[in-house]
């Protein structure tokens, strides 16, 4: 059975960064596609980021160009990090595990999940 446990979550000033972990137990993960999702108290789940096997990239809208995500395949972990930030990034961010690849920007399209780690931006 697939694990995913992320880290890094926490209280930053807005214009302050982060950098969340994801470390993936069982199956194989460097075929798997992994996504970054948000989810913000009263709000449906979005998509923040996903990297494929072959470590091409995917953003979403509101977070191109502040946010990077990456892979390290030895570790079994994916990372997302966050620059820039502000509140409206405040959220409870998920990472996503997927082994059949499609757009990779959809919930549905992964399998497996994490608990999930807070991120408030606020001073």
């Amino acid at each position: 059975q697939v694990r995913l446990v992320e880290s890094g979550g926490g209280l930053v000033p807005p214009g302050g960064s982060l950098r969340l972990s994801c470390v993936v137990s069982g199956g194989s993960f460097e075929d798997y596609g992994m996504g970054w999702f948000r989810q913000a108290p009263g709000k449906g789940r979005e998509f923040v980021a996903a990297i494929n096997w072959n470590r091409i990239t995917f953003y979403g809208d509101s977070v191109k160009g502040r946010f990077t995500v990456s892979r390290d395949n030895a570790k079994n972990t994916v990372f997302l990090q966050m620059d820039s930030l502000s509140p409206e990034d405040t959220a409870v961010y998920y990472c996503a595990a997927a082994t059949l690849i499609g757009t990779m920007s959809s919930a549905h399209e992964y399998e497996s999940w994490g608990q999930g780690t807070q991120v408030t931006v606020s001073s």
